[in-house]
């Protein structure tokens, strides 16, 4: 069971950047094509970068909302509640729903910053970058050193300037950074290239791990209808893309040429692990002789010293947890996206893991993200 002295840590929310973000931190140069709130003709906020309407937040802030009330359609601040955007009211949230600690994924910036590599002026977009960072770093995190774990941008179409910004923003405490999960499905090299290598090596060294949020590289494989009138298809299928992920990185030599590198399958699920781990060991002993693959290491040895899986309502993964292996396992609340059950957080989860060892739950509900993303308990 999961006893009352546990800080949850959650490896996957998400901050609502309040409208001054970019306005405070851009050179004065960029400001005018930077991202800024724009009240449009209907009477919604929406972000508007290089004048045109870049986002808007739809299921992306729905928390404390009745689900009848759920839908795709803009909303404004005033339609949200406050600790999406300010970091005071957040951690109000949290305690009402007895987290203890976050690390947020950006909106306006898309999982991992795919807004900004749409961008005409790629100045602008590494600027947009490093200016979200900064107010990551300086101003959300830094009111609550120990409630809020720094998560980066990268600008991504950018080798050297992510290896720049990696090392940059690791100076300044930096715990992880966003990235596609599946590049090659956005028009950017696979995992199995060497082109990551620079990046990664980075990683490495800065001891950052990799936050691969489902939908950072793109779409799940659906139908038209899937991803427009019933989108509660495509929200049923996001986690295969970590699936994908999982298979291109296990069988490819990322892990082989980075041994102390760590990734996050963020908001994938778990109740799908067992059946691909067994699966890629399944084929790689059949057929690692004809394939460039690494012939000497199973890929469910690299799972348990390089992945982890991050679940939110998985009693499939929960009752698996031995099969995936309980130090591959965190939680997340989503919060205050749709899948978040905020103000109710703690105790679903309670009542999931009742059956669990407290040793166990303890384990996958604070630890293992302390020990991933180098967040200790204050004072420890």
């Amino acid at each position: 069971m999961l006893r009352s002295d546990v800080q949850i840590v959650s490896v996957d929310d998400h901050v609502i950047e309040h409208p001054n973000v970019w306005l405070d931190r851009l050179p004065a140069k960029y400001r005018d094509a930077g991202p800024q709130i724009i009240r449009q003709p209907d009477g919604n906020d929406a972000w508007v970068y290089e004048g045109a309407v870049a986002g808007n937040f739809a299921l992306n802030a729905v928390a404390g909302k009745d689900p009848r009330e759920y839908g795709l359609d803009p909303r404004r601040y005033d339609d949200m509640l406050p600790g999406c955007h300010d970091i005071n009211d957040r951690i109000r949230d949290m305690d009402l729903e007895g987290v203890h600690a976050q690390l947020c994924f950006p909106n306006m910036g898309g999982f991992a910053g795919s807004a900004f590599a749409k961008s005409k002026d790629w100045d602008l977009a590494y600027a947009s970058i490093q200016a979200y960072n900064d107010f990551i770093i300086d101003e959300w995190c830094a009111a609550y050193p120990d409630r809020q774990i720094p998560l980066m941008m990268a600008p991504y179409w950018n080798v050297e300037q992510t290896v720049a910004e990696i090392e940059r923003t690791a100076a300044k405490g930096a715990k992880s950074f966003t990235f596609p999960e599946l590049p090659d499905r956005i028009g950017l090299p696979s995992w199995h290239s060497d082109h990551w290598d620079p990046v990664l090596a980075a990683a490495q060294d800065a001891n950052l791990p990799l936050s691969l949020h489902f939908g950072s590289g793109g779409a799940p494989q659906a139908s038209p209808e899937a991803m427009t009138t019933n989108f509660t298809v495509a929200i049923s299928l996001f986690g295969l893309n970590s699936m994908s992920v999982t298979a291109e990185l296990l069988l490819s030599p990322v892990f082989h040429k980075f041994p102390n590198l760590k990734m996050a399958l963020s908001e994938g699920g778990i109740g799908w692990m067992p059946y691909m781990i067994e699966r890629l060991d399944y084929v790689w002993e059949r057929h690692r002789w004809y394939n460039d693959v690494n012939k000497d290491v199973k890929p469910s040895d690299l799972f348990r010293d390089h992945l982890f899986g991050c679940f939110i309502s998985d009693n499939a993964g929960i009752f698996s947890r031995h099969l995936i292996g309980i130090d591959n396992i965190m939680f997340e609340s989503d919060y205050p996206h749709s899948d978040s059950n905020w103000p109710h957080t703690r105790k679903v989860l309670e009542e999931a893991l009742v059956d669990v060892p407290d040793d166990e739950a303890a384990k996958m509900c604070e630890f293992n993200a302390r020990k991933l993303y180098n967040f200790p308990r204050a004072g420890a």
